[in-house]
């Protein structure tokens, strides 16, 4: 019988579970090969750590990594923006419906969508609501009672950026956008998660779990891997609170989506539907899966679910393509993609490295904010899309590839 023939690398670990790595064609620090290792010493991860090719360092734990576990949960691996991911709507307008003035467009976005962030003492936080639209209301209610049950036990979470945040953008690589496809077909998509409930809940619980191995943290190879044991005083605690967190994203990106919509409506003069094609994905996030026969933790942090036939999204920086994508339901990946193309360096060396002149010509193809302070986001910024594609090939499928006209950013 022939042989397959391996469509990873893999990377063994002494004293530990083995690392099958999705990464040809594509660079990977050595900092993230040193922070894969650690996570795949700790003795709870099950059968071997799956890398994504848009891995890179991360805090705690490696972006575009599949960290499965039995018994056990380590917070800082799924990280801070719970239920981070990707909504995509494919429409019924063409490229020609589109207002030559793609700047209208933006702006109109813009405001229908609260974005970025100020300091209170500057007035309103412009990233919040002032008064919360019904969809934000209906959306809220829903939530409501479950937060109710996480801060009954965890008060301090009450005084969060909560309510407020449904429907909001945020800062950062989150972004929103109007794209063509393969035929040229209008697409809406953006990128966010739990905001700033989100980001306490991720916090406050990491904060628990070395706090509940304060015994242990000289032992462990980071501190940001204490994690919790199930059966243990906070365990299921955090298991309901991320669970909520990754509801509220979910969510946060349908409001958002239906206040896009809404404002291409004002700008656009012809009727046009949105829900010819649409996904909804997260890429940071914990859910219980059955693998390999076992019922085990998957942590997916900056990495999307392929199960065979199912649809996903994987963006490219502001600049480049971005993809549709069926799974292919590859088990030794434990059926999972990349989240995006991964950035090649950190956010002040893509600042210090290049200029406003250099962002003006890498996107002068989109209608974006070109200026200082979206540098960091330039594509030079991130990984090669098309490689990290190629790397993946045997994970996804590609459906739709998509380039954006028009991007908001936080």
């Amino acid at each position: 019988m022939r042989e397959r023939k391996m469509d990873f690398q893999l990377l063994e670990v002494e004293n530990g579970k083995p690392i099958k790595m999705w990464t040809s064609g594509v660079p990977v620090e050595d900092e993230a090969r040193r922070q894969l290792m650690a996570t795949a010493s700790m003795p709870f991860i099950y059968r071997h750590i799956a890398v994504m090719p848009d891995v890179h360092l991360g805090k705690g734990s490696t972006i575009g990594s599949v960290i499965p576990t039995r018994g056990a949960i380590i917070p800082a691996a799924v990280g801070v923006d719970i239920g981070c991911g990707m909504i995509a709507a494919r429409t019924t307008l063409t490229a020609k419906d589109l207002p030559d003035n793609l700047h209208r467009l933006r702006t109109a976005i813009e405001h229908a969508v609260p974005h970025g962030r100020t300091t209170p003492r500057a007035g309103r936080d412009v990233g919040a609501w002032e008064r919360t639209p019904a969809e934000v209301d209906a959306a809220w209610r829903a939530l409501l009672p479950g937060f109710n049950r996480i801060t009954e036990k965890y008060p301090k979470l009450k005084n969060t950026n909560n309510y407020k945040h449904l429907g909001t953008l945020g800062t950062g690589n989150h972004f929103i956008e109007v794209c063509i496809d393969e035929e040229d077909r209008v697409w809406f998509m953006l990128h966010s998660g739990s905001r700033g409930v989100g980001n306490a809940i991720g916090n406050l619980f990491i904060e628990l779990a070395q706090v509940d191995m304060r015994e242990h943290l000289a032992n462990l190879p980071d501190r940001d891997l204490a994690y919790f044991k199930e059966g243990s005083k906070h365990f299921d605690d955090y298991v309901e609170a991320v669970g909520w967190a990754q509801d509220y994203a979910r969510r946060n990106r349908a409001v958002m989506m239906h206040h896009v919509v809404e404002a291409a409506r004002s700008v656009i003069g012809k009727a046009f539907a949105a829900d010819v094609e649409a996904v909804n994905c997260h890429h940071n996030y914990v859910q219980r899966e059955t693998h390999f026969g076992a019922d085990i933790f998957v942590t997916r942090k900056g990495a999307v679910s392929a199960r065979k036939g199912e649809l996903g999204i994987i963006p490219g920086s502001m600049g480049a393509k971005s993809y549709i994508v069926r799974g292919l339901g590859n088990e030794e990946a434990f059926c999972s993609c990349s989240h995006g193309a991964g950035r090649v360096m950190s956010r002040n060396e893509a600042k210090r490295r290049f200029t406003v002149e250099d962002q003006v010509r890498a996107t002068a193809h989109v209608e974006c904010r070109k200026d200082r302070d979206v540098i960091d986001e330039i594509p030079m910024a991130y990984k090669d899309i098309d490689r990290v594609m190629e790397a993946q090939r045997e994970l996804v499928e590609v459906v739709h590839t998509l380039r954006q006209v028009v991007c908001v950013k936080g």
